[in-house]
């Protein structure tokens, strides 16, 4: 897709692997069957997309598409930028609403969960009902 002029984002997580005889850090998919693009829905980038061997469909009623808001990639974007170790969250989208103030991370935003004195930022990207969490502790917080 890449060499069809069409952006693209894949935004991975580090995970050691063990085998038997050595340990390796991997990149494994974020979301794991998902990818993001930036198209021009009216143009011809649709049928380019649908048609590079391994994509099944767009996220959206009868496979048409829904755009995930520019902030919740941006989001993510910059967790890949810093390396911020995240792992995937089960998918919440209400909650108390955060930004990040100050620091690397600084603008992103999403749903504080604690729990005793682990806290943490839930970022959800609502139209494939998937989230990621990461720790902040040290960051100062702006709630929304």
């Amino acid at each position: 897709m890449q060499e069809a002029g069409i952006e693209t984002f894949l935004p991975v997580a580090h995970q050691v692997r063990e085998w038997s005889d050595r340990k390796k850090i991997v990149e494994l998919p974020l979301f794991p069957g998902y990818g993001f693009v930036r198209i021009n829905y009216l143009s011809g980038d649709r049928i380019r997309v649908l048609s590079v061997h391994g994509i099944v469909s767009f996220v959206g009623a009868n496979g048409s598409g829904t755009p995930v808001p520019e902030q919740q990639i941006q989001d993510l974007r910059t967790l890949m930028l810093h390396k911020t170790a995240c792992q995937p969250h089960p998918y919440i989208a209400v909650g108390r609403r955060v930004r990040i103030k100050g620091g690397a991370l600084d603008g992103v935003e999403g749903v504080l969960t604690e729990q005793r004195e682990d806290r943490s930022l839930v970022i959800s990207l609502d139209p494939i009902q998937r989230s990621v969490s990461i720790r902040i502790e040290g960051y100062e917080l702006e709630v929304l």
